[in-house]
């Protein structure tokens, strides 16, 4: 049975209260117990919190052992004893000197002594060598199992391998600060006054470690990779412009054979080689028709296009549109072998 479904509707004075209440729950989280602070008791946790939370924030990973940063641990991001990040001590006012650092759950009964991320296949919870997942196993380290019965299990070990190869194994939860961070040469993106933040520095760390491009992730690829052939296993976009990209690249290394022989472009009427190259190229992607566009919606941005790329309007010295002068043209002498046109007699 479908969900039930709400449509709320609010003027502008309600809307404004309720990004105001975002805004106090991404600052404050939990640590109002489930009652809303007055404003004046607002105020003075931000006085004491803020300048707490952007001086010693903590940067929490899920690592590869290349130094691949596979999981950027945000608030909501579940632990192994099923609660959030967020739930987790997270703020400090003095950074803890041993290492590994501690992230215990505050949750009211829970014996999980530090945050452990627990990885996902899909939507669905991961399974131990045991056959179990990782929620019907203890919240204490070595996570046993608390199935009845499931007394193999020493500990949950899985046979899990991430989207970057390494196995479950193989990975690490990482918690460090932000000089250690910028170490290890990733990025630690701007301070922020919101609590539990985590390895979260940007949109980009929502991805995983091998989509990202940044240097916690894969990195930016180099120049073969970009430059590497197109194969049938390539975009579809790609394959469709094999011919425009080849005659494009062969275009070029032919302007720049004649730009370092003759430095004045001007002389072939060229300002810049690669408004002429791209122009087979870009008229090619035009006339591609886009996702989700209506027949009627390209044919009218074909025809846009094509206005504006066409002969320029006759204007005057005023901007105005100047209408145009002809002859008048004479009528032809008619010619001796030209019939001429009878004239209707009338009948008797």
């Amino acid at each position: 049975m479908a969900e039930r479904q709400y449509h709320l509707k609010f003027d502008n004075k309600n809307a404004q209260a309720v990004d105001e209440y975002l805004e106090y729950k991404r600052i404050v989280g939990d640590d109002d117990g489930g009652e809303l602070m007055t404003p004046d008791q607002f105020e003075e946790y931000k006085k004491k919190v803020l300048p707490m939370r952007m001086k010693n924030r903590l940067f929490v990973s899920y690592s590869a052992p290349t130094g691949m940063d596979c999981k950027m641990i945000g608030p909501e991001t579940p632990c192994f004893c099923t609660h959030r990040y967020k739930q987790h001590k997270t703020d400090f006012e003095v950074i803890p000197t041993d290492r590994p650092i501690k992230l215990p759950c505050r949750q009211r009964g829970c014996k999980c002594a530090t945050y452990h991320f627990a990885p996902l296949n899909g939507s669905q919870p991961i399974r131990c060598t045991c056959k179990h997942t990782s929620e019907e196993h203890s919240e204490e380290q070595p996570y046993r199992c608390k199935k009845r019965g499931c007394i193999k299990c020493t500990g949950f070990t899985s046979s899990f391998t991430c989207g970057c190869g390494g196995s479950y194994k193989q990975h690490k939860m990482i918690v460090e600060t932000a000089e250690e961070r910028e170490a290890r040469g990733h990025p630690i993106g701007q301070a922020t006054p919101y609590a539990a933040m985590g390895g979260i520095t940007g949109f980009s760390s929502l991805a995983d470690g091998y989509m990202r491009l940044d240097p916690s992730g894969r990195g930016a690829p180099n120049k073969g990779f970009l430059e590497q052939s197109i194969t049938s296993a390539d975009n579809p976009f790609l394959r469709s412009n094999v011919q425009a990209i080849k005659s494009h690249q062969m275009q070029k290394n032919m302007l720049k054979g004649e730009r370092e022989q003759n430095k004045q472009l001007h002389v072939n009427g060229i300002d810049d080689p690669d408004d002429e190259i791209f122009s087979d190229l870009t008229e090619r992607v035009s006339q591609m028709k886009r996702p989700g566009e209506a027949d009627m919606d390209y044919y009218e941005r074909r025809y846009q296009e094509k206005k504006a790329g066409g002969r320029a309007n006759v204007t005057d010295s005023y901007g105005q549109l100047g209408a145009g002068t002809r002859k008048a043209i004479d009528d032809k002498p008619r010619s001796a072998r030209t019939p001429q046109p009878r004239t209707p007699q009338p009948r008797k």
